[in-house]
């Protein structure tokens, strides 16, 4: 199995969070379980571009840190639901605080990369 030759420092609080929430979709996912889509297919529809299969590992990933819960109903077809837990609760208002600063930087962020295109 591979290792990287840096470990990662998971004694900074900063770092786990990044670690926990630092995924692709994570943050899309999150914001949207707690809009209230929370079926596998709903999650997928509101992120079109994303593949099935990543966006059920990162919702595997957030599981696992405890961020969401997955429950299995037992009836044909199956029928899958996330939902956050307190941690996922707790998470949010921290996404939206950096929704809100990049929000703010938005502008900024575009003219530095349309200057690097030239």
């Amino acid at each position: 199995m591979y290792e990287k030759k840096i470990p990662k420092d998971l004694t900074c609080g900063l770092n786990i969070a990044i670690e926990v929430v630092g995924g692709k979709w994570k943050a899309n996912l999150l914001a949207n379980i707690s809009k209230g889509l929370k079926r596998p297919s709903e999650l997928h529809k509101s992120i079109p571009q994303a593949s099935a299969r990543v966006l059920n590992q990162q919702l595997s990933e957030l599981e696992f840190h405890g961020i969401i819960t997955k429950k299995i109903y037992n009836v044909l077809p199956p029928k899958v639901e996330y939902s956050l837990t307190a941690g996922g609760e707790s998470l949010l208002d921290v996404l939206y605080a950096m929704k809100k600063w990049g929000e703010g930087y938005k502008e900024t962020f575009h003219s530095l990369i349309e200057a690097k295109l030239e």
